[in-house]
């Protein structure tokens, strides 16, 4: 059995309404949930296909981390779809430091969040002290590369021309995989 802790507050989306999510997840990700809502401790358990199972725990990380869970569902649609978390914490000073560097992730009216996904398809969440990510490895690696960028202090505008940039290559790429043989 494996254990993963979740904050509080983000429990009840675990859970879900009268248990509905709790048990979509361990009917989708063939696992067992053991859920101690005193202190966020979530016990894992494979019940079917361990390949399904090893993605419960990253579903229920997802959920912790401020995903949705149907978001966090994704991770079973695709085996290549992955769950990337960047601890913003690590590169502050303080909680100042800390509440500026999240208000440059988010960008003014949740913009440069949004430009994230929608340049680089993968989902984006800031929760706490972390950015979270769900998407393929070249979706992920393109949004951990911009927020280290937003991180380190470059400029909003070459961050979203690096993610342009990105977000064209990975088009190219999708259509060399997708070419019609006609």
């Amino acid at each position: 059995m494996q254990h993963v802790k979740i904050p509080q507050d983000r429990i009840g989306a675990l859970i879900g309404e009268g248990g509905e999510t709790l048990r979509e997840i361990e009917r989708r990700a063939e696992v067992r949930l053991d859920v101690d809502s005193e202190n966020g401790s979530v016990g894992i358990e494979k019940t079917g296909d361990p390949v399904t199972a090893l993605k419960g725990p990253d579903i229920v990380r997802a959920i912790g981390r401020g995903f949705a869970p149907d978001d966090a569902m994704a991770l079973l649609n695709d085996e290549m779809m992955m769950l990337d978390i960047i601890d913003i914490g690590a590169a502050t000073r303080n909680k100042n430091d800390l509440k500026r560097q999240k208000g440059r992730l988010i960008g003014e009216n949740g913009r440069t969040r949004e430009l994230m996904e929608e340049l680089t398809g993968a989902a984006v969440v800031i929760y706490g002290s972390t950015l979270a990510t769900i998407g393929t490895p070249h979706e992920v690696e393109a949004v951990r590369e911009a927020a280290e960028m937003i991180i380190e202090g470059a400029p909003h505008g070459s961050v979203y021309s690096f993610l342009e940039r990105k977000h064209n290559e990975l088009k190219r790429q999708g259509m060399d995989y997708h070419q019609y043989t006609g």
